[in-house]
């Protein structure tokens, strides 16, 4: 079956940035700014207003740290990977 809608929420980091996205049909929807330190709703005014359950900002600031973590194993781990031919 087709679907009416789709969604999307991309988390990712590096060592010094990171990106917490949630999208609707092509749309960016909110996304977590962490400079800021809160959930930003980047809709135009003529759309009703939306937000998602409060601590979703703190779950984001939560997965950047999961993501950290992981990076710093997986880069330890990948070191003397040997680079594909």
């Amino acid at each position: 079956a087709d679907a009416l809608h789709s969604d999307i929420a991309i988390g990712g980091c590096s060592e010094s940035d990171g990106e917490n996205m949630y999208g609707l049909d092509g749309e960016e929807i909110a996304y977590a700014d962490f400079n800021k330190q809160e959930f930003i709703y980047p809709l135009p005014p003529f759309v009703d207003p939306f937000s998602y359950p409060e601590g979703t900002y703190e779950q984001a600031v939560a997965n950047q740290q999961t993501c950290r973590a992981n990076l710093k194993i997986d880069s330890k781990g990948m070191k003397d990977y040997p680079p594909e031919q």
